[in-house]
Formats: structure tokens, sequence, C-alpha cells
């Protein structure tokens, strides 16, 4: 087993198993993008992460101090949710706003588009993010529309106002991405965002990882919000499956066969004949004999006398 590879995984925090499985699978000398693919594709997962799916038991933690123990249980916390197939949304409230309102004006109708999208494919844990200023009055150089959406999604327990406060008429607003990529990582749930988060992406390994496989973007299209069908590419999971917390994995497609109904290696073709589908499977002898209508006990007969000879 290739020593170094091994040790970087190792690092990253990847079961040796899982890592030694796909260096077998791959070659000792695969690229390691190629291997972090490979695990990704397998479920594998850093130990940090697969900690999530084990709730640790409620911890008290003094005011104002910094924990990094993942999946910490929140008092007054409903798991009602913990039963869906559907991963928690956290939504980036000023970057739907602002999208919205074209980078120009804060549209908090933006956000309502994202919440009914989301509600509409039935996902029951549901929080967007935005500062507390917004509650201020529309101002010439922060414009705010449909201001009344964000009082109204309070009521529903969907929005949530990061802290923020004015000290000598200067105001000081605690970081709002934080809390967003925070929240999604410790419930295993969705990014709603067009941003990168690159600095945080930088300030935390799991976060990297994380913000990674798990930041969905989407444009609006005619005050309509739309996410893409493939949120990590052509060749990463489906929108569905990527929502999902137990993804549908689609069934194997067979090539087309390219000589089409001109090919004569019958039932032996490895491609796929979409015109033989209700046919019985031949062989290539006894598809000529039904076309040249001979009887076929006939041909049996010939074949074995000429295998006697």
């Amino acid at each position: 087993v290739n020593q170094s590879k091994l040790d970087f995984f190792c690092k990253l925090g990847y079961r040796k198993q899982d890592i030694c499985k796909v260096l077998e699978n791959l070659g000792q000398e695969a690229l390691e993008d190629d291997v972090l693919k490979e695990l990704i594709r397998m479920g594998s997962k850093p130990q940090a992460l697969e900690n999530q799916a084990q709730p640790s038991p409620l911890k008290l933690v003094a005011r104002g101090s910094c924990s990094n123990t993942p999946r910490l249980k929140w008092l007054g916390e409903d798991e009602s949710d913990s039963s869906s197939s559907l991963r928690p949304i956290v939504i980036d409230g000023s970057n739907v706003a602002m999208s919205h309102g074209n980078k120009e004006i804060f549209s908090c109708w933006g956000i309502q588009l994202a919440v009914d999208w989301f509600r509409e494919r039935g996902h029951t844990y549901i929080k967007v993010f935005v500062p507390l200023w917004r509650k201020e009055p529309s101002r010439q150089d922060s414009p705010i529309t449909d201001q009344h959406i964000l009082e109204e999604l309070e009521k529903q327990s969907v929005l949530v106002y990061t802290p923020s406060r004015k000290v000598k008429g200067k105001r000081v607003v605690c970081y709002d991405d934080r809390y967003i990529v925070k929240v999604a990582y410790e419930k295993d749930g969705i990014i709603v965002s067009n941003d990168h988060y690159r600095d945080l992406q930088n300030e935390n390994p799991e976060w990297k990882w994380f913000i990674e496989q798990r930041l969905l973007m989407y444009s609006f299209v005619s005050n309509r919000f739309m996410p893409p069908d493939d949120p990590l590419g052509r060749h990463g999971p489906t929108l569905n499956n990527f929502l999902s917390k137990k993804p549908v994995l689609p069934e194997k497609t067979r090539q087309p066969c390219p000589y089409g109904k001109k090919c004569t290696y019958g039932n032996k073709c490895k491609f796929y004949h979409p015109d033989r589908l209700h046919q019985a499977q031949l062989s290539v002898a006894d598809e000529l004999r039904a076309k040249t209508k001979v009887p076929l006990s006939l041909g049996k007969e010939e074949e074995r006398c000429n295998c006697s000879l």
C-alpha cells in the first residue's frame, strides 16, 4: 500500500480500511483527487462527520465559550425532522434576497420563493439566517422590499436573526456566514447560497469538505427559484439524491448497439437492443433459420449430422 497516500487520507479522518479498498480498486499510483472522489462515492466520510449520526449526550457549555464538539443537542430543539428522508435546509437569507434584487435591493420576496420551493418538496426543517439590522427601515443606501415577509417567517420559526448592535453610532455585526455553515454542518443538512465561504473553508478542514459537498447554488428565472439538476456537476448526484438522506442509485443503463438492426451477434451482443425487448433470445444460427423459414427442428438435426461427420 502507498504509505504516503494512506497517511494523507488518515489525517483527513478517513478509515484505513476504506482507503486501502479504494487504492486496491484504483491502483497505488491513483491521483489524490481520484481517491477522494472514490471515497465520497463509496459513502465514506471523515470520522468527525460520521460521529454526527450518533447524537452526543446533552452538554452544558459556559456562556461565551467555543466548543468544537459536533452534533450537540440543543435545548428545546425539535427532533421531529430526524425521521424525514429529506435533508435539513439552511438558507443564506442575505445572499438569496440580494440575488433576487439584482444585487441592488434586499428582496424579501426572494427568500419567500426559496422557502416555498423547499416546502413544496416536503422538507420539514428549513432555517433562514438574516442579520438583525435588516429589521431597520429601508434606507437609500440599503433598500429593502417586502419587509413584512421577514416578520411572517420569524413567527413561523423559519427565520433566525443573527445578532447586531450599535456601539457609539457604529453598527457591530456578527458574522452570519459562520452561523449558516455551523448549523448546516451540525444538522448534516444543505446550505443554500451562491457564496463559496472560502474564508470558512480555510479555517476548518471539516467545514471545507462539508461546504464542497453540501452547497446548493441556485438562480432566479422570472421570479422562479431554480436550483440546478446536477448540484455537484454532470458526474455527481441528481438534485433529488442530493437533497435526500438516503439517495436512490440509478439503474445501470446499457449503451445502445452501434449496429442497430444490422447487428449479427444475436443474444451474445453485449449492447442494448430496444427492438429485441419482446423477442425470444435466439442464437445467431436460429435467427438466420427463422429469416429463411427453415424449421428449427430440421436445423438442429443438420447440426448433429455435421458434428458426427
